[in-house]
């Protein structure tokens, strides 16, 4: 799934910046523009943006003020919180995909097309609903995920959070691109 959302986001920022530099260059250089680029230019630009959300719900890498975990002394602790904010977010997040739904339902029974090219607009309009669909999944996972971790219990979850020296995905990332030597030493 990585790889999928690795390529498709590239192919899609790839294409966006290639309409963007088609655009300045025929409007500013050869001064004629290209009718309905713009028109085009919507549809990758709505999908990478909403792609891109879905891609951090699934990485679970979304910007969160976590203040809170600051005061938290065991990992218990830390997972019980990330269940109350997981809960809080599926709640949104599906009351938000209910409102896309309803908006996707519409845009598919009015028909809309763009005026230009008179290209349907249901190609991009559907991109928030298919999103915020995709993105209440990936909340899902992540809520059974923290609620599996405290029934299954152990020590694991007993364990002291330290805070002085925190664990995270860059710190393993960081060890991964260091010479092997350097692992082998720390």
């Amino acid at each position: 799934m990585e790889t999928l959302f690795r390529y498709t986001l590239a192919i899609l920022i790839s294409t966006v910046a290639g309409m963007q530099f088609v655009q300045v260059i025929t409007r500013y250089v050869f001064e004629t523009p290209i009718m309905g680029l713009e028109e085009i230019a919507v549809i990758p630009t709505l999908w990478l943006y909403i792609l891109g959300a879905v891609n951090a719900s699934r990485e679970d890498t979304q910007i969160r003020a976590n203040v809170l975990e600051i005061f938290l002394k065991t990992e218990r602790a830390r997972h019980i919180l990330l269940v109350v904010s997981e809960s809080i977010s599926l709640v949104i997040s599906g009351w938000l995909t209910y409102w896309a739904w309803d908006y996707f339902q519409y845009a598919m029974r009015v028909s809309k097309e763009t005026p230009t090219l008179y290209l349907p607009t249901l190609i991009y309009e559907s991109a928030l609903f298919i999103g915020l669909l995709l993105m209440t999944f990936y909340v899902l996972l992540h809520l059974s995920r923290h609620v599996r971790v405290l029934l299954a219990g152990g020590s694991e979850v007993d364990k002291l959070i330290d805070h002085e020296h925190p664990h995270t995905d860059e710190l393993d990332e960081f060890q991964l691109l260091s010479p092997k030597e350097d692992r082998n030493n720390g």
